[in-house]
C-alpha cells in the first residue's frame, strides 16, 4: 500500500504491543493485534 502511493525505501519494524495496560487489552490479545512502526521516504 505504501508503494502504491509513491513511498520508497520502506522499512517495517518489529511488532509493538500498543494495547498493554489499556482498556480492551484482553480483546486485542484475543485477536493478536499489534502496531508496527515503519519508516519510508516519499521522493519529491
Amino acid at each position: 500500500m505504501l508503494e502504491a502511493v509513491g513511498f520508497e525505501s520502506i522499512m517495517i519494524g518489529d511488532p509493538v504491543d500498543t494495547f498493554a495496560g489499556a482498556g480492551g487489552e484482553d480483546k486485542a490479545r484475543a485477536f493478536a493485534v499489534y502496531g508496527y512502526p515503519f519508516l519510508a521516504r516519499k521522493p519529491g
